[in-house]
């Protein structure tokens, strides 16, 4: 992970999409069943589209048949942050890109083993790069 990443809101506009920047940089959702990468099976791993974080890896997604690309686990502790929201009248926790602060979604503890946790991110909020051939 590399030093913190601050822009102002002007230039997080013109770097993203009104979507991107809408769920990004304001706490917004997609529509389930409308990202690119809820049923995207391709082995590599997802960035933050805001800044190039390397979020979660290929090999921790799964189906949760939520709508919405679904981690076990992230890359590392140290890759995203965590707040309580308390938004829409409910108890969440809400996960966030650590460089940049981008909203990527929230984390639920109705996953698999062996984190028992159900990372529930917005594929507007990711880039995918994938794994080179070997």
């Amino acid at each position: 992970m590399s030093d913190k990443m601050i822009k102002t809101d002007e230039e997080w506009r013109q770097l993203l999409t009104v979507e991107q920047y809408e769920v990004t940089r304001h706490k917004g959702t997609e529509p389930p069943f409308t990202g690119k990468y809820y049923d995207f099976k391709e082995n590599g791993i997802y960035k933050c589209v805001c800044c190039g974080n390397d979020l979660f890896s290929s090999e921790a997604k799964f189906d949760s048949s939520t709508g919405w690309p679904s981690f076990w686990t992230a890359v590392s502790e140290q890759s995203i942050e965590t707040a309580v929201d308390t938004s829409y009248g409910m108890v969440r926790v809400e996960i966030m890109c650590s460089r940049c602060g981008a909203h990527l979604g929230h984390v639920f503890e109705d996953g698999p083993p062996p984190t028992d946790l159900r990372y529930c991110i917005n594929s507007v909020a990711l880039d995918f790069v994938a794994n080179e051939e070997k």
